[in-house]
């Protein structure tokens, strides 16, 4: 290997063990010693305070004086408060609509929750001439909706507990929820398995699957589906639906630098 090609490969290394001090740092409220940092990266604590010092010079970390540890600093911040401004819901989302749509064969949705409505902001259609019915903009009930509950299911509780107070559960076809205390039972159903199902609850003749898209705080900001007729998605077909959705919805979780509640993990 030529010198130049050594030079870069340590670059590489050292520039990933700076990174991975990084992450150590951003998951401490308490900061951590060079000790804790140096056993915690797997580096010797020589490597691991040159490392700190280099950062320092640029400000992606600060040591406390007072505390005897190293925290992070104001350039990593700025970089944090860029990604999150730069985040966009339904370009994250996109790339997997798309996938979900070809895996599936049918309409695959983007929904964002607005005044205790779920509203659809992206949608890839089914290549069928028969597919789900609601568009681009088009709201659908929270109760009667599998991005709905797939929405209510991850909300922030409070939050939950006033829309459901004076959300009218209204029914839309014979098969919608109407009772609170059958949905919270349903909702924590959702929790549990990871997505939601529409069983003919907004529509006859429709059934949908959704799951939750989550930010860093493990709340649901938006909740992807699959939606299509009867016909082509039977009962036997909702849980396989549901596995793909959900697997869609966490990768499009970690894009969106987001993570599933503690107690779903």
């Amino acid at each position: 290997m030529s010198e130049g090609k050594v030079k870069s490969a340590g670059q590489v290394r050292s520039l990933t063990r700076a990174l991975s001090l990084l992450r150590y740092l951003a998951v401490s409220s308490d900061g951590m010693s060079l000790t804790e940092l140096s056993e915690a990266a797997g580096l010797p604590p020589s490597t691991t305070h040159r490392l700190l010092t280099t950062l320092e010079s640029e400000r992606f970390v600060r040591p406390d004086p007072q505390g005897g540890v190293w925290r992070i600093g104001v350039a990593a911040f700025f970089v944090g408060s860029a990604f999150a401004r730069s985040r966009d819901k339904l370009g994250l989302a996109r790339p997997y609509l798309r996938r979900l749509m070809e895996m599936s064969g049918e309409t695959a949705n983007l929904f964002v929750e607005s005044d205790g409505e779920a509203v659809c902001i992206g949608q890839i259609e089914s290549r069928h001439a028969m597919r789900a019915i609601t568009g681009v903009g088009g709201r659908v009930a929270l109760h009667a909706s599998a991005v709905g509950k797939a929405l209510l299911a991850h909300m922030d509780p409070m939050r939950r507990s006033r829309i459901l107070s004076t959300m009218p559960l209204e029914r839309a076809t014979a098969n919608s929820v109407t009772e609170r205390g059958r949905l919270e039972a349903i909702l924590n159903e959702v929790s549990a398995v990871g997505y939601a199902i529409d069983n003919e609850e907004h529509a006859l003749g429709l059934r949908c699957v959704a799951a939750p898209i989550f930010d860093e705080y493990g709340q649901a900001v938006a909740a992807v589906s699959v939606s299509g007729p009867s016909a082509r998605i039977p009962t036997e077909r909702l849980a396989t639906l549901g596995r793909m959705t959900a697997q869609a919805a966490a990768e499009a979780t970690r894009d969106y630098g987001g993570a599933p509640p503690v107690a779903a993990q």
